[in-house]
C-alpha cells in the first residue's frame, strides 16, 4: 500500500508542479503585457488638462481683444499683438505690421470710430508644446459676417497674436455679382504684382 503510494506520489507531483509553474508564468506574462500596454496607452495618450485650459484662456483672450476694438482702447487692443505681428485686413492691399496697423488705426480709435466684432463661432487648435496655436471664427460685424483666423504664440504665461487675417464672407450665389464689382480694382492690383 505504501508503495502504491509513493508511485501514486511520484506520478502525479511532476505534473502538479509543471501545471503550477505554467499557471505562475501564464500569469506573469500578461501581467507584463498589461504594463507595456498601459505605457504605450499614456504614451500616445498624455493629459490633456493643460490644452483645455490654454484653450480657454486664448478664447477668453480673443473676447477681450475684440471688446477693447469696441471700447476704442488703443492700447489695450495693440498689447494682444506681438511686436513682430502682421495684420491682413479684407482689402488686397491691407497688409501691415504692427507700427503701420497702428499709424492707420490711432485716428479710428482716438475718434471713437472703431469695429466692434463678436464671435458667433470659434475653434482653436494648438501644437503638441502647447506654445503655438491658431484659430479661425466666424463673426457678426458692421459688415455682416465675416472670418477671422490667425496664429498665437505664447510667451511666457501670455498668449500674442503672431498673425490676424480678417475676411469677408461672400454667399455662393453672389459670387458672379462680387467678382464684377471687384474686378476693376483688383485686376489693376494683380497687374502691378505681376509686374514686380
Amino acid at each position: 500500500m505504501c508503495g502504491f503510494q509513493n508511485k501514486f506520489f511520484l506520478t502525479l507531483a511532476p505534473q502538479k508542479t509543471s501545471m503550477y509553474r505554467t499557471t505562475f508564468f501564464q500569469r506573469s506574462g500578461k501581467l507584463i503585457l498589461c504594463a507595456i500596454l498601459s505605457v504605450f496607452f499614456l504614451a500616445c495618450n498624455p493629459a490633456k488638462n493643460d490644452k483645455i485650459v490654454d484653450t480657454e484662456q486664448i478664447s477668453a483672450m480673443l473676447d477681450s481683444f475684440n471688446q477693447s476694438a469696441a471700447s476704442a482702447d488703443f492700447d489695450a487692443y495693440f498689447s494682444f499683438f506681438a511686436d513682430d505681428a502682421v495684420f491682413l485686413g479684407t482689402d488686397a492691399t491691407e497688409y501691415w505690421d504692427k507700427k503701420s496697423f497702428m499709424e492707420y488705426a490711432r485716428p479710428h480709435f482716438e475718434k471713437g470710430k472703431t469695429w466692434n466684432f463678436k464671435a458667433l463661432e470659434r475653434h482653436i487648435y494648438s501644437n503638441e508644446e502647447g506654445n503655438i496655436a491658431w484659430f479661425d471664427e466666424l463673426l457678426d460685424t458692421q459688415m455682416k459676417i465675416c472670418r477671422g483666423s490667425g496664429v498665437l504664440i505664447k510667451m511666457e504665461t501670455t498668449w500674442k497674436i503672431q498673425q490676424y487675417v480678417l475676411s469677408m464672407t461672400v454667399p455662393n450665389n453672389l459670387t458672379d455679382t462680387v467678382i464684377k464689382l471687384k474686378s476693376e480694382i483688383e485686376n489693376a492690383i494683380i497687374e502691378g504684382l505681376n509686374s514686380k
